[in-house]
């Protein structure tokens, strides 16, 4: 998911808009009031401006910043979980409330557990947002052969449940998804993780992707795409510092796939549950 720092925009025009509206109200306002001879003048057009923009704006900030936060799913290496075009609310502040822009935490809120679905920044380039499930927590051994997960010498049951019917884009399908729409090459299992079932989906076309095991240090993270042989995860560029978690995916609120092939808008995604 790419960021383009709006959460920085926010904070400065939330500022902005507020510090004008005060510094008016302290020094300027009183003062043009009674310079006016007959009747009530009308605020200059940037106090106007200010007086109406800042309390939205404020809303939206404490809103984004505190509680949830919106994003658009842009591949698809969460499938078939999430598909390209859903847009899904994030919980911002289960993993514990931090500041807008410094991310200093707040609250300690919970740990992320195994199976959460979780949003961070991405390690190797902080301004994009990445949404994997949290598979190893710190302390955790991983074992990842022939596409089956081992969690602490514990493999993790697994049951093969359909062929992949294709949705969405039909390029995403073919490019990111991995799966062909007609063929519809991939195989979808139902993952066992603690107490919670999840599917996740390979694809017998492509050869292992990764094999091997690592232990999980303290104060990261290990996180995989339930697309196994299609996304870009710990596997290959490593684990997720505590500090780069922004939340827990928990609801699909809308899906809209515009792009050419894709399945428009789709009113039965709206209201999936991601993580409980």
């Amino acid at each position: 998911m790419v960021h383009f720092d709006f959460e920085f925009i926010l904070v400065v025009v939330t500022a902005l808009t507020g510090l004008i509206w005060l510094i008016d109200a302290l020094f300027f306002a009183r003062s043009r009031q009674q310079a006016a001879t007959s009747k009530t003048l009308p605020d200059p057009v940037l106090i106007e401006y200010s007086k109406s923009f800042f309390p939205v704006l404020l809303a939206v900030m404490v809103l984004r910043s505190f509680l949830y936060e919106p994003f658009r799913i842009p591949s698809g290496s969460m499938m078939p979980t999430l598909l390209v075009g859903d847009f899904i609310l994030v919980n911002k502040y289960d993993y514990g409330v931090r500041l807008p822009i410094i991310h200093n935490r707040m609250t300690d809120g919970e740990k992320p557990e195994r199976g959460d679905v979780a949003v961070f920044r991405y390690p190797e380039d902080e301004s994009l947002d990445y949404i994997k499930r949290v598979i190893g927590l710190p302390g955790d051994h991983i074992s990842y052969y022939n596409r089956r997960l081992t969690v602490n010498g514990t493999p993790i049951s697994i049951a093969f449940d359909h062929k992949y019917q294709g949705l969405g884009t039909a390029e995403n399908m073919m490019n990111n998804g991995g799966c062909d729409k007609v063929n519809a090459a991939c195989d979808v299992f139902t993952e066992n993780f603690d107490l919670s079932g999840y599917s996740v989906m390979t694809n017998p076309d492509v050869r292992y992707t990764f094999d091997g095991e690592i232990f999980v240090p303290e104060g990261q993270y290990f996180v995989m795409g339930d697309n196994r042989d299609h996304s870009n995860d710990s596997r290959f560029w490593g684990f997720v510092p505590e500090q780069n978690l922004v939340g827990k995916a928990v609801i699909i609120w809308m899906h809209w796939d515009w792009r050419d092939g894709g399945s428009g808008l789709d009113l039965s995604r709206i209201g999936t549950r991601i993580s409980d």
